[in-house]
């Protein structure tokens, strides 16, 4: 079922003679409906008549901007920081003013993602949930008010108040039928929730909207009345938090033999097994398609993190599987198992290209190099870092597109603190600041890939192969490739040594930069990077020296003192 709601919204002045609150919704733009939508409601606080104009701002600046954050971003880390944002924005407006007046406004989100919702709460405007016919509505948010019966509209938090704001966070889940009702306290401050439930349900969510707002002045309120109504009347698609549950529930299947079956796919052939992961191509019975089927080994499926792990995967995909990666299905609502469903693409990776003929030209490398690097930059617009760029991750398709696999070890922010903390990736294509202690990050993905493609151009790896274990890592900067290939033209070798110099100063800082110096090649040449000093590539040269200077200097001397005349 797709997502879909029914939206109703209704305000009123009231006996004030402006109407200072602001509400709005606003779904997720085209190609991302599963990010559902959002729905804020503010009411402005009338210090010097400029409530209006800090309800307004922040309302339409959050709607504005909250799809604009990567879709791998948490819902409360989003709203944390455009929460932040507006709030010190305002403040600083507030500060200027000098006598002018200030503008204070309070605010209620709501996000309605996958299956579940996301509350950002300050001051006094409330979000209810209403589910059965004659129930109370269930208030999901506290007031920031003082509790004193004649100080009940002095705040205790809002918008543009400070410079920082302390934000209330709540999250639920959502069913079909749900109905959440977001009301400023012209509304709520006079009627009780059984009569709130009771209206919201009335008729469509426009009706009822009007009929809470009708209400309220008949029941006498002295402020604005607004009320936002939110039906969920049909579902989208799963989140991560549906995936991990999944992957606590649902158990990996056992090894599967070519001619099984699993919810509907013939397994037709075992394609890898890591000891921890097992890859099969299967056959769709329903659409005939081919696939490919990636689930945990049996000796691993009783590992709760592995399974998170793969859980992550799975929704990852989902969010950036599009041009650059391999698409991934979701599984079946009664799937009775616990594996990821990719497309099946028949082709060769990197690294079986490279054991099973020449290197590749010039030409091919520059072709790869490109696609591969917009990929890299779609994915880091995301906030993912791969962490596992190598020949053995890149796929050149028989459609003629280079893709990236394997996103199992990958970043996105929202990943469990194990999978955080794993050292992950290849030891021979990690950057040198991984192995003194640094988090990988954006960076990291586009050293491995210098490194990969230094090894196709080159024959051989920039550093050479590297073991965990290893002390003395990047004793010499990579040989020229001109010296190793001559057919490498210059401005080739040089960015490629620059993807993968030792100083990380001296790399790109980003895939679109590391993209326009792939794009323009000789035209706009990059230079190559400075030869790195003795004592960066060895600290402890300086002490060796030292060392051998002061052993031939002892030697000098007693030879001097036994043999030599005096």
């Amino acid at each position: 079922m797709s997502f879909e709601v029914d939206i109703g919204y209704s305000s009123q002045r009231g006996p004030r003679e402006v109407n200072e609150d602001f509400a709005g919704a606003v779904n997720a733009p085209p190609g991302e409906e599963s990010r559902g939508l959002i729905a804020a409601i503010a009411d402005g606080v009338s210090t010097g008549g400029r409530g209006l104009e800090a309800s307004q701002t922040t309302v339409m600046g959050l709607l504005a901007d909250y799809f604009a954050t990567p879709d791998t971003w948490e819902p409360t880390a989003a709203l944390d920081r455009l929460v932040a944002a507006q709030n010190a924005w305002l403040a600083d407006h507030n500060r200027r003013r000098q006598g002018g007046g200030t503008a204070l406004t309070t605010l209620t989100a709501l996000v309605l993602h996958g299956q579940s919702y996301t509350l950002a709460h300050v001051g006094d405007t409330r979000a209810w949930r209403v589910r059965t016919d004659g129930e109370p509505a269930m208030l999901l948010t506290q007031d920031h008010a003082f509790e004193h019966p004649d100080m009940r509209s002095r705040l205790t938090r809002a918008i543009g108040l400070d410079d920082q704001v302390r934000v209330d966070y709540a999250q639920g889940d959502v069913r079909v039928g749900d109905c959440f009702v977001l009301t400023s306290d012209g509304v709520h401050g006079v009627l009780k929730p059984q009569r709130l439930a009771a209206l919201a349900l009335q008729g469509g969510a426009e009706d009822a909207s009007d009929a809470l707002v009708r209400a309220a002045l008949d029941a006498g309120t002295r402020d604005n009345a607004t009320a936002l109504v939110i039906r969920v009347v049909g579902l989208d698609a799963r989140q991560l938090d549906d995936e991990l549950g999944d992957g606590r529930r649902l158990a990996p299947p056992p090894f599967l033999k070519v001619g099984d079956a699993l919810d509907g796919y013939v397994v037709t052939g075992l394609v890898a097994d890591t000891g921890v992961h097992l890859l099969y191509q299967a056959r769709n019975v329903a659409t005939r398609e081919l696939v490919a089927l990636k689930t945990l080994h049996p000796s691993r499926a009783s590992d709760p993190q592995e399974r998170a792990m793969l859980a992550h995967e799975a929704w990852l995909g989902q969010r950036v599987g599009n041009s650059g990666f391999v698409r991934v299905h979701e599984r079946a609502e009664n799937a009775s198992a616990l594996y990821i469903v990719f497309d099946w693409h028949g082709g060769r990776t990197l690294e079986q290209m490279r054991k099973s003929g020449p290197r590749g030209t010039v030409a091919e490398v520059v072709t790869a190099a490109i696609e591969v690097t917009k990929a890299l930059g779609r994915l880091h617009r995301h906030g993912v870092v791969h962490r596992d760029i190598k020949p053995g991750n890149l796929h050149l398709g028989e459609d003629g597109h280079w893709r990236i696999l394997d996103l199992g070890v990958a970043l996105s922010g929202r990943e469990g603190s194990a999978q955080r903390e794993l050292h992950a990736g290849t030891p021979s294509y990690i950057n040198p600041e991984q192995w003194e202690g640094a988090n990988a990050d954006p960076g990291s993905d586009l050293f491995a890939l210098g490194a990969t493609l230094y090894q196709w151009l080159g024959g051989h790896l920039p550093y050479g192969e590297i073991e965990p274990y290893q002390v003395a890592r990047y004793r010499r900067d990579p040989v020229a490739l001109s010296r190793l290939r001559p057919d490498v033209p210059v401005w080739l070798d040089h960015l490629v040594r620059k993807a993968v110099a030792r100083d990380p100063k001296e790399r790109f800082e980003t895939a679109e930069e590391m993209l326009l110096a792939l794009e323009r090649g000789a035209s706009r040449p990059v230079s190559a990077p400075a030869a790195t000093p003795l004592i960066r590539r060895d600290p402890a040269a300086l002490y060796k020296i030292a060392l051998a200077v002061s052993l031939l200097f002892n030697a000098l001397l007693v030879v001097w003192l036994l043999f030599l005349p005096r």
